[in-house]
């Protein structure tokens, strides 16, 4: 036991000298990133990466260094740990989130349209330093239906921060960030995104909302039963709505959403995965099994935030329950995992209600039905028992 006390002290001197030389050797470079404003660089901001661009709406902003980046955001060493790709920044007395749009592929696309590819919802585009097709990105088709003009116009006239001088409008490359945070699907009309502010290179500027939907894990339980609601107005908003667009949550963590302090209003606020299907497309190109209802099959992984889906069925089926499972299985129901934790953000209802077993019944038929369409049913009476509460506990 001696010896093996003596090995952990040297074992715990090393890694703290190792760390301790880094942080010298690395000292220039951390003083640079506190005294830097990286947000007015062009190679921060990959402007060279255009036409692959969100847009220029925001440039004079950030190049003129009227946004500066907040705390530990001015570090680079810390980029490591964001895996988000999000960045907070004051303009001004202004407090804004900025998100850095994914890389898309190889950096360069061709316009190289795979003529396999379905043309009801998405298509494969090709880098012709690749051997294969690359990555699929959604791509929306030209509207056909003159009540789609308005949304079609925003994401196709560049009011999303989309550039791409080189392409047809047929060709547009529309990605889901400026797409549900921007001018396609604005807050100002109801939909349950951050405002888009603006763009620069692959920089996209959104409002800060609030603080993330995992913070009120363990809120009141009356708070705990409104947010609860919200979500399943959210699903049933997203799925069923009347531009006939489908728009479903592929990424459904409780830190993608965020509550207003004020409002208490929830809010997505990554939606960098957010598959978008026009409903009335699928209708008119009748794809195989086109009417037949879509049920998502329960994932049991035992990760945080798993979900099961086919992009492709997503974007071929009119009726599809896909948001509501999203919902349920990552953030409500005793199947949601995040951060150590179980139980979802349900979890613990007063004695009453658990006695009652209404609402453990539908979170589960909502997350894993055991009838045929069992989850359409059950998140429809779901969204009514909550609402129910909801008005019982204010």
């Amino acid at each position: 036991s001696l010896k093996l006390g003596r090995l952990y002290r040297y074992v715990k001197l090393a890694v703290l000298g190792s760390l301790a030389a880094a942080l010298v050797l690395n000292t220039h470079s951390l003083l640079a990133s506190l005294q830097r404003n990286e947000l007015s660089e062009r190679r921060f901001l990959q402007l060279n990466k255009c036409p692959a661009c969100w847009g220029t709406s925001w440039c004079r902003k950030f190049l003129n260094g009227q946004l500066r980046l907040e705390s530990w955001g001015r570090l680079r060493l810390l980029d490591f740990f964001n895996v988000k790709n999000v960045w907070f920044s004051k303009e001004s007395k202004a407090k804004q989130g900025i998100h850095s749009a994914i890389p898309m592929g190889r950096q360069v696309l061709s316009h190289c349209q795979d003529s396999r590819a379905p043309s009801y919802g998405m298509v494969t585009w090709e880098d012709k330093r690749c051997h294969s097709g690359c990555v699929s990105f959604l791509l929306l088709p030209p509207a056909s239906h003159a009540d789609h003009d308005a949304i079609w116009n925003r994401i196709f006239l560049g009011s999303a921060g989309v550039s791409c001088p080189d392409c047809v409008p047929s060709q547009l490359l529309v990605h889901p960030i400026p797409l549900a945070g921007g001018g396609s699907f604005p807050s100002d009309e109801g939909w349950p995104f951050a405002k888009y502010l603006g763009a620069c290179g692959r920089m996209v500027a959104v409002n800060y909302v609030g603080e993330e939907l995992w913070s009120y894990f363990n809120a009141p339980w009356e708070k705990r039963v409104d947010l609860a609601w919200q979500l399943m107005e959210i699903a049933e908003q997203l799925t069923n709505n009347d531009f006939e667009f489908a728009l479903y949550l592929l990424d459904v963590s409780f830190d993608n959403f965020a509550v207003g302090p004020r409002d208490g209003k929830v809010i997505i606020v990554d939606a960098e995965n957010v598959l978008v299907a026009d409903k009335r497309l699928i209708r008119q190109n009748k794809p195989e099994n086109w009417d037949v209802w879509y049920e998502s099959k329960f994932d049991d992984c035992d990760k945080e935030a798993c979900l099961s889906f086919s992009k492709e069925i997503l974007c071929a089926r009119v009726t599809v329950d896909h948001n509501y499972y999203a919902i349920c299985q990552n953030l409500l129901s005793r199947h949601a995992t995040w951060r150590g934790t179980s139980g979802g953000l349900l979890h613990d209802p007063p004695a009453e209600i658990a006695k009652e077993g209404r609402l453990e019944a539908l979170l589960d038929e909502c997350a894993n039905p055991k009838k045929r369409y069992g989850r359409f049913q059950a998140a429809k009476e779901l969204r009514e028992y909550l609402a129910q509460l909801s008005n019982n506990v204010r």
